[in-house]
């Protein structure tokens, strides 16, 4: 009986080991191709030049900016804005606020990142004249990367108006949260 068992065990492995595939067959002739059909992205590439040129004129609109520069990636768009040399430091802060609040007020420019750093403005150029010419974006991803983590960003959507005052419930769990009004009991 124990041999049986054993016998019909050791037979069922190796006739389930041998089980081929009909399908995966190492000769050319046999395999099947599956073709990727590639949407093009022509229409994609003219819409953001067309934002991308919209927002460059909208941030070029506000005053005190002497040129923009702008790169849209799906629906962000990093622009970076030449103002003079001359200028204070918070009348650049100033002027790159007016940029997002006028951003923030088109639909199109609700995520837009600004910058007022020269070195940044001119990266960004670079990077929209070699998409300009053609060049893959996947090619500037990294770098692109790294001015949105280098820039300190005014998002238009974070443009609050001035009403927004602490309510006296949040003044109130401020002044419980300070450490000192804990020791005046």
């Amino acid at each position: 009986m124990r041999l049986c068992l054993c016998f019909l065990l050791t037979m069922s492995l190796l006739t389930s080991c041998g089980t081929a595939n009909k399908n995966a067959s190492p000769s050319p002739q046999n395999q099947n191709t599956n073709t990727l059909s590639i949407k093009s992205n022509a229409d994609t590439g003219v819409k953001d030049q067309s934002v991308k040129s919209h927002l460059e004129a909208l941030a070029e609109r506000v005053p005190g900016v002497k040129k923009a520069h702008c790169v849209v990636i799906g629906n962000t768009a990093v622009v970076g804005i030449d103002v003079e040399g001359n200028l204070t430091r918070s009348r650049v802060g100033t002027i790159k606020y007016s940029v997002a609040e006028a951003l923030s007020h088109d639909p199109r420019g609700l995520k837009s990142l600004v910058t007022a750093d020269m070195d940044l403005s001119n990266r960004i150029a670079e990077i929209g004249n070699h998409i300009r010419q053609g060049h893959p974006v996947s090619g500037f991803t990294s770098e692109l990367a790294d001015i949105m983590g280098r820039i300190v960003p005014q998002l238009p959507e974070d443009v609050k108006n001035q009403q927004n005052t602490p309510t006296t419930k949040s003044t109130k769990s401020i002044k419980n949260s300070h450490p000192s009004s804990h020791n005046q009991k």
